[in-house]
């Protein structure tokens, strides 16, 4: 059971009610209000608000977030590619872990800006925020940076920022560090160059001490870099005491085909559905951007996985998808089924999406202007207009492409729909496989339920609400973890009447997901999983509800606890981050911990995770879910089981007066935890 006498209010619904001051609150003294004036208000100027916060620009300080200011340079050059104004982008490692992007295209502007006429233009795209030319569409009609933001964001979390600048018959050059220039825009001397160099060092105040640049990591950005677009040549460079693997020291990125070549690569080697994928590239003038797609479907998969569907927009990675990953689903299973109708072939109603991408590599760019992201990273698309664009750019080509090769579309038809028929076949298997031995088992419709048959290494997290419930299901493992949202604060059963009992559908699903009966009846062989597990929140409330889960296991079924089958998940309330490391805290006492210890010295940055619904599915399945990486604490009962349920009488019983003398002899503990 919880520590009892730490935290008294836990067990009390009143208690927990902010309407409702306890008892021990009534008895303190008021403490003044701190005070709150103007000068508590701070200002942050220039690019101050980056250093403050880099997660809000590069999504945190770690080495993903590192290497993301190599995208960030990149793309700005890739920009110039893209419409022709470059064709040669150099990116070279020093030995001194300084990282250069060089490109051959029109240079950075160093006329005055026409809004603050003693800056150079160049100075202002380096030293603030929103500056720059891709917010119009007259410089840049497709851009790939963060309009605006890119330049002076690597400006803000660089030590040091040196810019070179060939135009207008001259060579430019400035420096920079954490965002503010050192040197003034000076004019080098003639040159018939034209083009624009970054060179930059990461500050090791933001990122950590050891915050170099991984150089077989920047290779494979350069190489996928140069799929995007097929007429852009990448020359990479490093400096050779700077690889410790496999890398090569220079090498020169150039693919005719773009996605195709791409493609290709990754499935030489495989047999395919298909002779040649389904790839092409059409600009869409009227609408003002470009797809490029290239698919193929293989029965062996791609490495760890059946298929994959990577997409990008304005040649920047979307890892979590969007619009123009819906669009080119969309136009693949419409086409297929068409086609099915077409070729009288009735099974084709049966075929999905998921059918569709199973065992499919596939690939998708766009080109569109203003795109739209969810994030300042620009992890996913969230522009309706380039699902339109997809869509209305493959339609086409999908159906020319069936009908123009009869043997490879019913080849490619007759594959889909067998993985169609695999998937309604299991599905009907496991629904017979986990029915009871004597009756059809009538599971909750809102059980995300396990493949596995038996109820050896399986287990079942119940959490609290839909939220969670959405991230649990998508960082859980399939085959072994079943999830069961609540909805809310379960029904105190040391409390209710036995009608109150019966009538609780919460409780009635929680029965039915876990096949067993309650009291006298219950029976652990019937049991569908070999652990329950309570995941709540990280807070007052999510031990509240743990607290009531666990009262009604102990009074409903007790030899599930005694037989060691009830958990409770340690999900973490903090995240700590500074460098390359990540460390997660579980309270408030271990974020101290973490502080004093791992990151003694350091300002690591901070994040307080409001709720299992606000973490990302993979930081819930590394730190909560997964059994190589989580804690879990096993609820048992003491041999003394009688002053177990005394205890719980006394704490969720019916008898207010009895919480009320508990709390006033425990009273100290709990000032302890509350620090007050």
């Amino acid at each position: 059971m919880p520590k009892a006498q730490s935290q008294p209010s836990l067990f009390d619904d009143d208690a927990l009610n902010p309407a409702a001051p306890s008892p021990v609150a009534q008895a303190r003294e008021p403490r003044a209000a701190p005070s709150y004036s103007a000068k508590d208000i701070e200002v942050l100027e220039g690019l101050e608000p980056v250093r403050k916060r880099p997660g809000m620009y590069v999504g945190g300080t770690d080495e993903r977030a590192l290497h993301h200011l190599f995208a960030e340079v990149l793309d700005n050059a890739m920009d110039e590619a893209l419409h022709g104004h470059a064709k040669v982008i150099e990116v070279s490692l020093a030995a001194d872990g300084a990282l250069t992007v060089r490109d051959d295209g029109r240079g950075m502007p160093v006329d005055p800006h026409p809004k603050f006429p003693q800056l150079s233009a160049l100075e202002v795209i380096m030293t603030m925020l929103h500056a720059g030319g891709k917010f119009s569409g007259k410089a840049y009609e497709t851009a790939g940076g963060l309009h605006g933001v890119g330049a002076s964001v690597v400006n803000a979390l660089s030590e040091r920022v040196e810019v070179t600048v060939w135009r207008d018959g001259s060579e430019w050059r400035q420096t920079f560090s954490r965002g503010k220039p050192v040197s003034g825009l000076l004019q080098i001397g003639p040159s018939r160059k034209h083009g624009t160099q970054v060179a930059f060092t990461p500050d090791p105040v933001i990122f950590g001490e050891d915050c170099s640049f991984r150089p077989a990591r920047l290779h494979r950005m350069a190489r996928a870099k140069a799929y995007l677009y097929r007429g852009v040549e990448i020359r990479w460079r490093c400096d050779p005491s700077r690889i410790t693997d496999a890398t090569p020291a220079e090498a020169v990125f150039r693919f005719p085909n773009g996605l195709a070549d791409h493609l290709a690569e990754i499935a030489e080697g495989r047999e395919t559905v298909t002779p040649e994928p389904f790839s092409g590239r059409i600009e869409r003038q009227a609408e003002g951007g470009a797809v490029e797609w290239a698919v193929t479907w293989t029965p062996q998969g791609f490495g760890d996985s059946d298929g994959f569907l990577r997409s990008y927009c304005n040649a920047v990675p979307t890892p979590e998808g969007g619009t123009h990953e819906t669009g080119l689903r969309t136009v693949l299973t419409r086409g297929l089924k068409a086609y099915a109708e077409l070729t009288g072939e009735k099974r084709g109603a049966l075929v999905t999406a998921d059918d569709v991408m199973a065992e499919a590599g596939a690939l998708i760019s766009v080109f569109i202007r203003n795109p739209e992201f969810q994030g300042q990273t620009k992890e996913r698309l969230s522009s309706a207009d380039a699902q339109r664009l997809v869509e209305g750019a493959l339609r086409d080509p999908f159906d020319h492409w069936l009908a123009g090769q009869p043997k490879t579309a019913a080849a490619l038809l007759a594959f889909v729909v067998d993985r169609a028929e695999e998937r309604l076949k299991r599905r009907k298997e496991k629904e017979v496989a986990r029915a009871s031995a004597t009756r059809k088992l009538r599971l909750p419709g809102k059980l995300a339920d396990c493949s596995g048959q038996a109820a050896d290494g399986t287990e079942i997290f119940i959490v609290e609400g839909d939220s969670a419930g959405g991230s649990a299901k998508q960082a859980r493992d399939r085959r072994t973890q079943a999830i069961l949202p609540l909805r809310g604060k379960i029904l105190n059963v040391a409390s209710a009447s036995l009608d109150q009992l019966r009538a609780n559908k919460e409780l009635a699903d929680l029965t039915l997901a876990l096949g067993v009966e309650t009291g006298a009846r219950f029976r652990e062989e019937a049991l569908r999983y070999e652990r329950v597990i309570i995941m709540t929140d990280a807070d007052v409330d999510g031990d509240h509800i743990a607290s009531l889960l666990i009262t009604f296991f102990y009074r409903t079924m007790p030899d599930l606890i005694r037989a060691g089958r009830l958990y409770l998940a340690l999900p973490p309330l903090y995240r700590l981050s500074h460098g390359g490391r990540a460390e997660y805290a579980r309270d408030d006492l271990h974020k101290d911990e973490l502080l004093a210890t791992v990151f003694k010295g350091k300002k690591p940055e901070i994040s307080r995770f409001k709720g299992l619904g606000e973490m990302m599915p993979a930081q819930l399945k590394v730190t909560t879910m997964d059994p190589a990486t989580r804690s879990l604490a096993r609820v048992s009962l003491p041999r003394a089981e009688e002053m177990v349920a005394e205890l719980v009488e006394t704490l969720m019983g019916k008898k207010p007066e009895l919480r009320f003398r508990f709390i006033q002899d425990n009273a100290e503990f709990a000032a302890e935890d509350l620090d007050v």
